[in-house]
């Protein structure tokens, strides 16, 4: 066993095949979100070996393929209808909002948060304490004082509890006594019943359910969040230099659908990964893991790999080849044990020639995005995109655009 002497730097993995090779190994733990634990702290993405196995298995029951179609194809449509119908009366709206607006209205379905008044001002509300689980999860990056934070986060827990979550626990737990009982209720198909229905199955107290429902809140809206804006920003680009391919935007899911994934290569929701060695590790490259080491992936240049993804891996290109057994996303949805859970739902199922149009899951970020390029989505000449200044991660901060014909 080799000793790590207190302060050594990260060993960083820079190769696709490492990083593939670590994230399959099971003496590797996620520390991606070891700062975060005031809202991260015993969730599933931060859970190792039989725990993660047990509660991963509890949850997949949910993410199937008729509950992604309903969703893709049902219930999201007409949440991007509705929530876009004021902006387009207006003829602009800034991309950041609009994201996370959108996609919050889908990740409150799928943790399970009920929103009883319907009205804007509760949608604001949730919008405001997602943001701050958002900060939470993203503390490491965080540029100011993090204490501070801290305390801010957990008392927007608290205050989050009381106002959404333990109403939307009292409604599921009614509805789960009534099917017990014998009644054909209409139980929701979501993070939060499904984790009541299995409590005493995997033993989690209410403070763990909190936080792993706020973490299907803020990832399922944060992500595809950012990953919407980041899509709609390269295929302007790619429509500047490629004029031709406009039709496609609008009419080719399949073309808009690879647009998402190379987004989403170059631009992973976290431009890193980070492991603890919980034992010595040695990689097949011959790459030796001490325990106790950090391991940070560097998805930014793993998944820019020339040698994968071809000479222009740093550029946009949809319409690029790739080689077998490579994701057009690269790693940036992980791989192993702690592969995304929600992938298919954000991004859709990796299309294969032969693939059936009208019988392929293309992602809920496809859907949203072909809608924005439907109403005639574009850049506001006189009001550029501003980086997020308040945050080391590479995230527009606002993103105007103009909306209508």
């Amino acid at each position: 066993m080799t000793a790590v002497a207190e302060g050594a730097p990260p060993i960083v993995l820079s190769t696709f095949a490492d990083a593939k090779d670590a994230y399959r190994n099971k003496d590797l733990r996620q520390a991606l979100y070891d700062e975060g634990e005031v809202v991260m702290s015993g969730v599933l993405v931060n859970l190792h070996g039989r725990e993660h196995r047990d509660r991963r298995r509890v949850e997949n029951r949910m993410f199937r393929r008729e509950v992604f179609e309903r969703y893709e194809r049902e219930l999201f449509p007409q949440v991007t209808v509705q929530t876009l119908a004021p902006y387009l009366e207006s003829g602009r709206v800034d991309l950041v909002h609009l994201g996370h607006e959108l996609m919050l209205n889908l990740s409150a379905l799928t943790a399970g948060i009920d929103r009883p008044l319907g009205t804007a001002e509760e949608t604001g509300r949730l919008f405001d304490y997602n943001a701050k689980f958002i900060e939470g999860a993203t503390m490491a990056h965080h540029t100011g004082d993090k204490d501070a934070l801290r305390r801010e986060i957990a008392k927007a827990l608290d205050d989050w509890d009381e106002e959404f979550l333990a109403p939307s626990v009292a409604r599921r737990e009614e509805l789960l006594a009534r099917e017990a009982a014998g009644e054909d209720v209409d139980v929701p198909r979501d993070v939060l019943a499904t984790l009541l229905r299995h409590r005493e199955e995997l033993d989690v107290p209410h403070h763990v359910i909190r936080r792993e429902v706020a973490f299907y809140l803020l990832a399922g809206a944060h992500t595809s969040a950012t990953a919407f804006v980041r899509s709609i920003d390269h295929i302007l680009g790619w429509l500047e230099q490629h004029p031709e391919d406009v039709d496609k935007v609008r009419d080719d899911a399949l073309f808009v659908q690879r647009c998402i994934h190379e987004t989403v290569r170059l631009n992973p929701s976290s431009p890193t990964g980070r492991r603890r060695a919980l034992a010595d590790v040695t990689l097949r490259s011959g790459v030796h893991i001490p325990e106790g080491s950090i391991v940070v992936l560097d998805l930014q240049a793993i998944n820019r790999d020339t040698e994968l993804f071809g000479p222009d891996a740093a550029d946009f290109c949809p319409t690029r080849t790739l080689p077998p057994g490579v994701a057009p996303f690269g790693l940036s949805f992980a791989a192993g044990m702690h592969v995304c859970i929600g992938q298919d739902l954000a991004a859709g199922v990796v299309a294969v020639p032969g693939t059936d149009p009208d019988d392929h899951l293309y992602g809920l970020v496809t859907g949203v995005v072909r809608h924005m390029f439907g109403v005639g989505v574009r850049r506001d000449p006189d009001n550029p995109p501003q980086r997020d200044a308040s945050t080391a991660r590479p995230y527009w901060g606002t993103y105007p655009v103009l909306l209508g014909k």
